[in-house]
């Protein structure tokens, strides 16, 4: 087992155990944090994969991983924006973290990747990753809808 393999052992126990706990219990706030939570774990945990077992098409998967779940983390803050309003979940701290893991993974995986075009689609998933997850959690904090809509007419 190579340290790449190790990390993502190390991240996939440390990630996905609070995230199981959290989508499986509590209130539907903590739900919907931990899910998105949970998207980023699972993209970083592939992008570890990829280089501990040196599979580069694991990285598509962490791509379309990176691309998809925040959109699913939009989706279900739109559909849950009646419940969500009334008392909004604090994701700050997740994604601080979510953020600092992200770009502790890219950094490596770009040292270990080296110059060239596998670097280039690890910076944008690592963008992908820290933007769509501040996005998401922004809208589920209900930081979006907060102003009023005006006609003009």
């Amino acid at each position: 087992m190579n340290g790449w393999l190790w990390a993502a052992s190390t991240l996939l126990a440390a990630g996905l155990g609070p995230v199981v706990w959290g989508v499986a219990t509590g209130p539907m706030e903590r739900r919907v944090v931990a899910q998105n939570f949970g998207t980023s774990a699972v993209t970083l945990v592939m992008l570890l994969l990829a280089q501990g077992y040196q599979r580069p098409s694991y990285v598509d998967l962490a791509l379309v991983l990176a691309v998809l779940g925040p959109v699913g983390t939009l989706v279900y803050a739109r559909l849950l924006a009646d419940d969500l309003t009334s008392d909004p979940p604090h994701t700050v701290l997740l994604t601080a973290v979510a953020a600092f893991a992200t770009s502790v993974v890219t950094v490596a995986l770009c040292v270990a990747t080296g110059p060239g075009r596998a670097m280039v689609k690890l910076l944008l998933i690592g963008a992908l990753l820290v933007a769509g997850n501040v996005i998401a959690s922004r809208a589920m904090s209900g930081g979006f809808s907060g102003g009023k809509e005006t006609s003009h007419g």
